[in-house]
């Protein structure tokens, strides 16, 4: 390929020169020994850059695939858009300086550039750093369901810049990294097991005993799910006396892929063993003493105001003044 040339630029300004005082044929000359190769060149170099992309998404997908099956997904697909980045700043590199471009200028520019555009996309650049710490450290990874930023969903994607959350309504949130690592990160998925728990008050007129097995007979309808172990299992717990009922907590340990079916399971067994030991579940109540304090009614004349004579045509008398 050829190097970059001074003559090219002289040549390039004396055909320029000819064509604006009319030589058509000096340009043309100029065309077929100057301006021709340089297209060739550069269609080449776009060819070979080409080339550098599909190598690229080779390569990162040769990286990144045995460290998603391995390691974890999260940082296979990080390493893999690294890879690709690199092979391609590489290739365009590469080509521009057998195209003759001036990289040492080239560089400072873009060292400037990057400057400039520091300041003007400092939010931009903060995501960036966020997301190189979120996979660094990994509070969480492809697959999770987490609360994170101000939203709840399955973690699709964490990018340099932004993380992509599915809720589970099915709807797709994208939110900037810098947001997600500036807060509060709840991992929901993160342990095997979650503990259920339904809280339930009952009648203070309710005899505790009964009230304790009628407890224990829905957690028992569940027990297959229930993990067993130390810290594990189930538990009926008396909370406190409440305003209007007796409070209860109703507690099991199950595996977390089965947290909202079991929690629906065990609310709706609480509420039959009650039903069935003639337990009521009361709603809030309030007893209201009003104390009314009788006073004498006092008479008072009833003022009529007076009355205007009107004229057949509906105005009013004038006033006459004496004289």
């Amino acid at each position: 390929m050829p190097a970059r040339n001074p003559e090219i630029l002289t040549a390039t300004e004396e055909a320029w020169n000819k064509l604006s005082s009319g030589d058509v044929a000096g340009a043309t000359d100029y065309a077929a020994t100057h301006l021709a190769p340089a297209l060739g060149w550069a269609a080449i170099g776009l060819g070979v850059i080409f080339l550098g992309y599909l190598a690229a998404k080779y390569i990162s997908g040769l990286v990144s695939r045995p460290v998603c099956r391995r390691v974890d997904e999260t940082l296979g697909r990080f390493i893999g858009k690294m890879v690709f980045y690199c092979v391609m700043f590489g290739v365009t590199g590469a080509v521009l300086s057998k195209l003759g471009a001036p990289l040492g200028g080239l560089a400072a520019m873009l060292a400037a550039a990057g400057f400039a555009v520091g300041l003007a996309f400092q939010g931009t650049l903060s995501n960036f750093a966020c997301g190189v710490l979120m996979l660094v450290f990994r509070p969480f990874k492809v697959g999770d369901v987490v609360n994170a930023g101000g939203v709840m969903g399955k973690v699709n994607e964490i990018d340099l810049f932004t993380t992509t959350l599915d809720t589970p309504d099915n709807r797709r949130i994208i939110v900037p990294n810098s947001s997600i690592s500036g807060g509060t990160i709840e991992n929901i998925s993160y342990h095997q097991h979650r503990r259920v728990e339904v809280l339930v008050g009952v009648d203070y007129n309710a005899d505790l005993d009964q009230t304790r097995a009628a407890l224990e007979a829905a957690v028992s309808q569940i027990s297959e799910a229930v993990v067993q172990g130390e810290g594990r299992g189930a538990q009926v717990i008396l909370s406190d006396l409440g305003a209007s009922s007796v409070n209860w907590k109703v507690r099991a340990w199950v595996a977390s892929k089965n947290y909202w079916p079991i929690h629906e399971t065990l609310t709706a067994q609480v509420k039959r063993q009650l039903d069935g030991a003639g337990i009521s579940i009361p709603f809030p109540q309030l007893d209201v003493h009003i104390s009314r304090n009788e006073e004498e009614s006092v008479t008072r004349p009833r003022v009529r105001p007076a009355r205007r004579e009107l004229h057949d045509s509906g105005t009013a008398n004038p006033i006459t003044r004496a004289a």
